[in-house]
């Protein structure tokens, strides 16, 4: 394995650690958007049927755990640990899909 894969891959392995061994530890106040509802008291206007719990996802997943699993913490790990490999394929993908191979020479 080239050593550019071994720092990818060992990166890859460090942020799923993080994901997995921190996530279950994370505060439950609210975030962003929500503390701002919050504060300015506009969280009531919020829609009883977001398109996002339309998306297939949704089914899966509420909030940041994972529905068929029970245990808060491993739920929420499980989770963590789904978004890190999503979002580590699709940079993977689009990585791959904008470099070009070199030509030989």
């Amino acid at each position: 394995m080239p050593k550019k894969n071994v720092f990818i891959f060992s990166g890859l392995a460090l942020a799923l650690s993080i994901a997995a061994l921190l996530s279950p530890f994370a505060s439950k106040d609210p975030d962003g958007l929500d503390r701002v509802a919050q504060d300015l008291k506009f969280e009531e206007k919020a829609t009883e049927n977001p398109p996002t719990k339309q998306l297939p996802f949704s089914q899966v997943f509420e909030e940041y755990s994972i529905k068929a699993v029970s245990n808060e913490k491993v739920s929420t790990a499980l989770a963590g640990i789904t978004g890190t490999l999503v979002v580590f394929g699709l940079a993977w993908g689009i990585g791959k899909l904008a470099v070009r191979k070199s030509e030989p020479k």
